[in-house]
């Protein structure tokens, strides 16, 4: 796990709360990256994907373990939904996989594009002294950028607009319903 500092004394109630909120949502996150890749792992014929759809499931359980843990710091839960999302998550890896390797890496390139930018928003959105939640996030963004680079890097399709956009609401509507359950 990331560093942080030694206590949180310095965070309000109110401060603290949101924190746990927004660390929910990144658990959530880290729990559909877990399935999509799981999904990927199983669906592809390629051995060489295989392991790297795998590498990246076990990274995004390092990812589950502190963001699951800095949510107990802070006091809050995590989503009562996680099953629901996992296997939504799963199905849409699946047809990612499904759709052949090139865009099945896309999807995933894509994916982490989404999360580096939903990252950043989390970041302004912390409150500045929560310094163990910020090395969470900061060292999740660096892995997630990894990710993406590559899948890019191994020949991942650039994705149609309407497929983006589709994540986009997608991811809206999960980060939005996790902030609260």
């Amino acid at each position: 796990m990331p560093p942080g500092p030694p206590a949180d004394a310095e965070l309000s109630n109110a401060d603290r709360q949101e924190a746990a909120a927004l660390m929910r949502v990144n658990h959530v996150g880290e729990v559909c990256a877990q399935a999509l890749y799981d999904a990927q792992a199983l669906a592809t014929r390629e051995p060489a994907l295989r392991i790297l759809f795998e590498r990246a499931a076990r990274e995004e359980t390092d990812h589950l373990a502190w963001t699951r843990s800095r949510i107990e710091q802070l006091g809050g839960r995590t989503s009562l939904l996680n099953p629901i999302w996992y296997g939504g998550a799963f199905a849409i890896g699946l047809l990612a996989a499904r759709a052949g390797d090139r865009i099945s890496l896309g999807f995933m390139a894509e994916t982490e594009r989404q999360v580096e930018q939903h990252l950043d928003g989390h970041l302004a959105r912390l409150p500045p002294q929560d310094l163990g939640s910020r090395a969470v996030v900061e060292q999740m963004k660096h892995d997630e950028v990894v990710h993406a680079e590559v899948a890019t890097a191994l020949g991942g399709a650039r994705l149609p607009l309407p497929v983006r956009l589709a994540m986009k609401v997608a991811a809206k509507v999960m980060t939005t319903t996790a902030h609260y359950v």
